[in-house]
């Protein structure tokens, strides 16, 4: 028989709360106030089990209210995601972007035209209301074409100012530099004026190319010098970066097609005019034409030198070298064929309404906005990538994102900028023109070429020992000294201009040697680099957008 105490029965007859036998509320009596020593009791284990065994339920609801901030985080981490968010950048009046071109130094001229170009649209669609009733705007900010403060100028875009996307960058090894930020910020960045192929590969969902690859460039270039003209002694003169590397590379690319290689490399160091030591290299190699990867100044030095040495040989520039400024610089002077290629035509062909009917629009405008400048290729490309960029603000609505808008380009197909020229995207493609055309220097400026058989390396004047290189204008980067003659000369080669003499940079002859073979790298060692392609298409440079360009 069990005896139980007065206070047992009085438990008995008055049962606790539920909650309180649960634990859930304490007294002076519950565990926590009780002795520790207590606690080791069997009477209390069983009554911990039994709160324990209680909140059992409860446990699922707990983990989830646990996870929950993990799974937002994951969620926003997802693109698609940032749709809800406020799109940086866009006000209910304005739609802010950033671009960083070269607007002083030796580029200057490239940054300067891309973003005129671009900027006569977008001052017109201002002007008429701008999109969905909100105004371009756009910070440019001078970056010399310089990497290092490309990188620095799209740091403080994305840090310290409130942009909606990137626009009109100018040049390969700037543009390449910013790519880690692009992917890591998600920001979208449109038409550039480089045709490099590491824009374009790797994927990456946030850049858009609007122009043809230099790798395109390059592979028409070779065709058309080995196919029409015959020629099988190509040299490839680049700038040492990425740009330059870029078209080596292509073109070397294009000739292994074709069974060939370069018969010689030479380079120069980007920001100078020093081009003597790679026209050395090309010149005891007789190259019969020359692949030229670099901008308008280099370039113009190289050629007029070359010439001087009394190398004969068609100079191919790239589109980047900047065709109007290259004509100035060389005026009518050079007797053989300089021939650039363009992924557009000239704006005011003859052929050009054919071609893409929207240069009209871009001389007209440029006329209204710009008045003292002349309409040109690079101011058309930028011209073309505004086009692009405001479509796709357009299609992308009024509750504009950044996401949003990386969809509405990638539902361009075949859009329309008149005549033969459309422009297409897809969420696989990042590149929306693929024409090359090509120019031809004549009468000191660049025409369409119609049939490339007619180019021809015609027989340069006999060089003149002694004679000076280029007067000092053409080259700022530093003093014209021609060098002395150079120790190595051209294997024999049936297609030599001059059996028994070999051009060198002073004018002076040399007696062939047919042991020398010719060299094979330049001064520095051999890289990749941008190329260009046989199709003929017209893509815009990259142009920065914005009715009002901020510095």
């Amino acid at each position: 028989m069990t005896t139980r105490t007065a206070a047992s029965r009085a438990a008995a007859r008055h049962p606790a709360p539920l909650g309180w036998a649960r634990g859930i509320c304490r007294s002076a009596a519950s565990p926590a106030a009780l002795p520790a020593a207590s606690l080791a009791q069997p009477s209390f284990r069983r009554s911990a089990g039994h709160r324990l065994l209680a909140l059992l339920p409860l446990f699922p609801l707990l983990l989830l209210l646990a996870l929950l901030p993990l799974l937002g985080a994951c969620n926003a981490d997802s693109p698609r995601h940032q749709e809800d968010a406020a799109a940086p950048g866009v006000t209910d009046d304005a739609i802010h972007l950033a671009s960083s071109p070269a607007l002083t130094g030796h580029a200057s001229y490239l940054g300067v035209q891309t973003l005129r170009g671009a900027l006569s649209y977008i001052n017109h669609i201002n002007d008429t209301g701008g999109v969905h009733g909100r105004r371009i705007l756009l910070t440019a900010a001078d970056d010399g074409y310089d990497p290092p403060r490309c990188l620095t100028n799209t740091q403080r875009f994305l840090i310290e100012g409130d942009v909606f996307a990137l626009f009109s960058y100018v040049g390969t090894p700037t543009t390449m530099r910013v790519l880690p930020l692009v992917e890591e910020a998600r920001i979208p960045l449109v038409g550039m004026f480089t045709g490099a192929n590491g824009l374009r590969e790797p994927f990456n969902r946030y850049v858009f190319n609007v122009r043809a690859s230099y790798y395109q460039e390059t592979k028409a270039a070779v065709r058309h010098l080995v196919r029409d003209l015959g020629l099988t002694r190509i040299a490839v003169f680049y700038q040492y970066d990425a740009y330059g590397f870029d078209g080596l590379t292509g073109t070397e690319i294009a000739l292994r097609e074709l069974g060939l290689a370069p018969v010689t490399r030479g380079s120069y160091v980007r920001g100078t005019t020093k081009v003597e030591e790679g026209l050395r290299r090309i010149l005891a190699a007789d190259a019969q034409a020359v692949v030229m990867v670099g901008t308008y100044e280099p370039s113009a030095r190289f050629i007029r030198l070359a010439e001087q040495a009394g190398l004969r040989a068609v100079f191919h520039c790239l589109s980047f070298t900047g065709a109007e400024e290259l004509a100035r610089l060389l005026g009518n002077a050079p007797v053989n064929p300089v021939t650039m290629s363009q992924v557009v035509p000239p704006p005011r062909a003859k052929e050009t309404p054919d071609l893409l009917a929207a240069a009209a629009d871009y001389v007209q405008l440029l006329r209204r906005y710009f008045p003292d400048e002349t309409p040109n290729t690079i101011g058309l490309e930028g011209y073309v990538n505004a086009r692009i960029l405001v479509e796709g603000l357009r299609r992308a609505g009024r509750d504009l994102t950044r996401e949003g808008f990386v969809q509405a380009l990638e539902s361009l197909r075949d859009y329309s900028l008149g005549g033969s020229t459309y422009v297409s995207f897809s969420p696989e493609s990042r590149q929306g023109m693929n024409q090359v055309y090509f120019t031809r220097l004549h009468d000191g400026q660049f025409e369409l070429i119609r049939d490339f058989r007619e180019v021809h390396p015609l027989p340069a004047p006999p060089p003149v020992a002694g004679q000076e290189a280029l007067p000092g204008q053409d080259a700022p980067a530093g003093p014209d000294s021609v060098p002395g003659p150079s120790p190595e000369s051209a294997p024999d080669s049936a297609s030599a201009p001059n059996p028994g003499r070999t051009p060198t940079l002073s004018g002076g002859e040399q007696s062939p040697r047919t042991d020398a073979a010719p060299a094979l790298s330049p001064a520095f060692p051999s890289a990749s680099s941008p190329a260009s392609s046989l199709a003929p298409s017209i893509a815009p440079s990259i142009t920065p957008g914005s009715a009002e360009a901020r510095s």
